[in-house]
């Protein structure tokens, strides 16, 4: 999920990820590494959720968006990840789990409710109001994350989870996606530092700390953390799309949705909908 639908291999790719613009796929040898350059992830992350998608254009692609539990029944993911003019849901998700196709729990999707902003870049812009939520069945056990009050200053600390391509070939019938979660440790960007008009009060440019590395195709949706002063993760963006037009995924940088510019819409959903 990450850019938009041009045709739709590109379509697919959006539906694959968006992680503040990455996406990859390739076969490596020894630890295969996704999110481009990430690593296997080091803990558990309970509020860590998999969103099996299929490309409406092309049924045979099967891909995957990332989420967060931010609630016992309630998902935040990218609008992107639900547009159906680009993906279809496969009705089940995953929560809490470090494997993207076992483990954890396995729950339906009762409900899908984008943002009524939102709006796809169509790989000319950002998407705006990338932000939706899904509501389960039924409550889960893992807990949940906490949406941060403010997401931090640019230089702080973050990181970023997925389960998306390891490698940002053009070509995503040769995109390959691990069975284990990612994380990469990156940092709050300045505005400056995406491209002009990316990155804003509720769209956070983020930067890798790690060298050619960034979320890709397949990460879209998925959390980027930050800690509380006592060291708890919080969560402050959703994976959305490249920073910057024309750019590979390990060029970075990332564009992700403000989690925190949005609370006061993600309450209101819940509370209307129970």
């Amino acid at each position: 999920m990450f850019s938009s639908k041009s045709s739709h291999r590109t379509g697919a790719r959006t539906a694959a990820v968006v992680l503040a613009g990455a996406a990859c796929a390739a076969v490596m040898t020894g630890n295969a590494e996704a999110i481009v350059n990430g690593e296997d992830s080091t803990q558990r992350y309970p509020f860590m959720v998999s969103i099996p998608v299929t490309g409406v254009d092309d049924p045979a692609f099967k891909g995957v968006c990332g989420g967060s539990l931010i609630d016992s029944k309630w998902v935040l993911t990218a609008a992107h990840c639900v547009d159906t003019r680009l993906v279809t849901l496969d009705g089940t998700v995953r929560i809490g789990s470090e494997w993207k196709n076992s483990g954890g729990t396995v729950r339906s999707v009762v409900k899908k409710v984008s943002h009524p902003g939102y709006r796809n870049g169509e790989g000319t812009g950002p998407n705006r109001n990338d932000v939706a939520l899904i509501r389960l069945n039924r409550p889960v056990a893992e807990k949940p994350i906490r949406v941060a009050d403010e997401p931090g200053r640019p230089g702080t600390p973050t990181r970023v989870l997925g389960f998306g391509t390891i490698d940002d070939a053009p070509d995503p019938a040769t995109w390959v996606f691990p069975d284990r979660l990612q994380e990469l440790d990156t940092r709050r960007g300045a505005v400056s530092e995406c491209a002009p008009g990316y990155a804003d009060s509720t769209r956070l440019c983020t930067i890798s700390q790690v060298p050619e590395a960034m979320a890709c195709n397949g990460d879209s949706g998925g959390p980027q953390l930050r800690q509380d002063r006592k060291g708890r993760w919080e969560l402050i963006g959703v994976t959305s799309g490249p920073g910057a037009p024309g750019v590979r995924c390990s060029e970075g940088p990332g564009l992700y949705t403000s989690a925190s510019a949005y609370a006061g819409w993600i309450h209101k959903v819940m509370g209307r909908n129970g």
